[in-house]
């Protein structure tokens, strides 16, 4: 990828300098808003390969500013990552399904929300998926287009989404440990936790609804995706 442009959404001037600091080794060329609002037009000047978004703006809040991005057809799937200081369950969740590709909590460490942006770059450069169509039930995709729909009806779902139900799709009936899911949708790298695993997987399931349930929990091992 040519040098990756990184747009930061943030109103708190002393994050955005720390973050210019911790980000002027990596090439990125950095693009800085203080508002959603101003974010937003930036969007519709520009082109961001991954976003860094808070919740609390002044204006329009952070859950407003994710709708918009993803309503715009050219932002559907620019990795979003939600960095903030509201780190409820509940905020994580609502985050995560309107479309947030990862969520990070204040206080964070800027090394960590670095891996974080590499690893989303990477995934969007490589497109490691083999298979141009998966289909499962109700549930089909069509990774060369990047669509997936239930039932006919299109799917809204986030690039992290999509990448953890085309690794579903494409090995039905394989038990998979959080670590492995990890490493097969961001990389071997990425600073992930278990309960951000359970998270994505959660807001999947909402997403497919009644074919959620073929998203299977093995106690004390991961997940598997059950073949129709």
């Amino acid at each position: 990828m040519d040098r990756a442009a990184v747009l930061i959404i943030e109103d708190d001037p002393d994050i955005r300098d720390m973050l210019s600091l911790a980000f002027r080794d990596e090439g990125w060329k950095l693009v800085m808003a203080k508002t959603g609002e101003e974010g937003i037009d930036i969007l519709g000047r520009e082109t961001a390969d991954c976003i860094i978004l808070d919740i609390m703006l002044p204006g329009m809040d952070g859950f407003k500013v994710i709708k918009k991005i993803r309503s715009i057809e050219k932002c559907k799937n620019i990795p979003v990552i939600m960095a903030t200081a509201r780190g409820s369950e509940a905020d994580i969740v609502a985050g995560l399904e309107l479309g947030a590709d990862d969520y990070v909590v204040k206080p964070y460490s800027p090394r960590v929300l670095c891996a974080r942006i590499r690893a989303v770059l990477r995934r969007a450069e490589d497109g490691e998926i083999k298979q141009a169509t998966l289909q499962a039930g109700g549930i089909s995709m069509d990774t060369e287009k990047h669509e997936a729909s239930l039932n006919g009806v299109p799917l809204d779902l986030s690039a992290t989404e999509f990448s953890l139900l085309s690794h579903f799709l494409s090995r039905q009936g394989m038990v998979f440990s959080r670590n492995q899911i990890i490493a097969a949708v961001h990389g071997s790298d990425y600073p992930a936790t278990d309960r951000s695993v359970d998270v994505q997987i959660l807001s999947l399931r909402r997403k497919l609804a009644d074919e959620g349930a073929r998203i299977e929990t093995i106690r004390g091992v991961g997940y598997r995706f059950k073949s129709p």
